[in-house]
């Protein structure tokens, strides 16, 4: 689920937060939502490995310079060699994390391979004080995790246009072992299958056609992206 930092890392704009004080203060403020609604609508983008979504993202960030951001997101795994704290994650301890999912400070979190991840509802209002509009790339258990929340998110599912072609995608990268492809492989086609449910997401992309893909993406996004162009011309 959350390799989504690291491969979002590699956009050319992001958006950082501040880490909160383990001892002075809780994880994120009260989620407000008559100011939520007032600042640009996040956008939770899903789909499998190998779908297209960074493709389609790093395209959108390039023609929409200075309207998008990333929310940061908090671990309990040790910093690897070069991240930095509040930019890569917001690094904190189980029991803080613990304590921020019980108060529901979290719009969603998981566990992997030992360690726990999640999104802050504070993380994400800080990009959207910057009057930017948050891109969340999560997965199929974080989307039905912020359905339970009062974000009020634009949903957006990528997907391929068949497992034979998503899976060449993945074997032309060289970059997978025989079991973690076929990990990926099995993981796609649950989310593939999921995608399909009424009401889940607002569009499904299906990236047969590079240019199509990226109209439907746009034309789902127009309205909250000229909504901050006016504004910043304000």
């Amino acid at each position: 689920m959350h390799m989504r930092t690291h491969t979002l890392s590699l956009v050319a704009v992001q958006c950082y937060c501040s880490i909160h004080s383990e001892l002075q203060q809780p994880l994120c403020s009260s989620f407000d939502t008559q100011k939520a609604m007032a600042r640009p609508r996040p956008v939770v983008m899903s789909g499998p490995s190998g779908a297209g979504k960074s493709t389609l993202l790093k395209r959108l960030l390039r023609e929409y310079e200075g309207v998008f951001g990333f929310s940061v997101s908090h671990t309990t795994r040790n910093p690897r060699p070069g991240e930095e704290n509040g930019k890569d994650y917001h690094f904190v301890t189980k029991e803080v994390m613990q304590q921020g999912i019980g108060t529901g400070d979290f719009i969603e979190n998981a566990e992997f391979s030992g360690n726990m991840y999640g999104t802050s509802k504070a993380s994400v209002q800080d990009v959207q004080a910057r009057n930017l509009i948050c891109i969340l790339d999560i997965d199929m258990q974080g989307v039905k995790n912020i359905k339970k929340t009062d974000l009020n998110p634009i949903y957006i599912s990528v997907q391929p246009p068949s497992m034979e072609i998503l899976e060449k995608r993945l074997r032309d990268r060289q970059t997978e072992t025989e079991e973690s492809l076929q990990k990926r492989l099995d993981a796609a086609r649950t989310d593939m299958e999921i995608s399909n449910e009424p009401g889940l997401f607002d569009i499904v992309i299906i990236n047969d056609d590079l240019e199509e893909a990226y109209g439907k993406l746009k034309s789902v996004l127009i309205e909250e992206i000229e909504k901050v162009q006016e504004s910043n011309k304000s």
